[in-house]
């Protein structure tokens, strides 16, 4: 993560954020804790499963939470519902896409930290993505993928309602 380069989200995206956070923070890692304060109270940490278990998990739940503090720090979110140029594709439109076989899907340009392939919605700086951005309806941009160069046209740009 870059200094100072903002990580552009989505209202959703950052409220879903923000609840994992709260999640770990205010019921995860005080159950942990309490856990961990039980097993160090059995005597021998060294052979004690809860207690090593423990520490482990509480670990990873604090790097979880820094690295989600730090990403809701430099989040800016967009609203896709403000965008000016409603007929180019850009931050938060949802794009119907034909490729040279004519097989059709929808995407939804989000931030890289909400992104989710299997649910059609891809990063603003996957390579497909970036390919896309500016086009219009009609038209076909190229993008190489790991399996080779693929071209898309854009059948349809909708973007969601104020």
């Amino acid at each position: 993560m870059s200094q100072g380069q903002p990580r552009f989200i989505t209202a959703d995206g950052f409220a879903k954020l923000r609840a994992e956070y709260e999640e770990l923070f205010s019921n995860e890692r005080p159950k942990l804790v309490e856990t961990i304060s039980w097993a160090a109270a059995n005597g021998d940490r060294s052979e004690n499963g809860d207690y090593i278990y423990g520490r482990k998990k509480l670990r990873e739940i604090d790097r979880r939470l820094g690295f989600l503090a730090k990403v809701m720090k430099a989040a800016k979110i967009v609203d896709p519902a403000a965008q000016g140029s409603r007929d180019q594709i850009r931050f938060g439109a949802t794009i119907e896409l034909a490729d040279e076989e004519d097989l059709r899907r929808t995407l939804t340009i989000v931030g890289d930290d909400e992104a989710d392939a299997s649910a059609g919605r891809i990063g603003w700086s996957a390579p497909l993505a970036r390919a896309l951005v500016g086009a219009r309806v009609g038209d076909e941009r190229t993008v190489r993928l790991p399996a080779g160069e693929k071209s898309y046209e854009v059948m349809a740009i909708h973007y969601p309602e104020a």
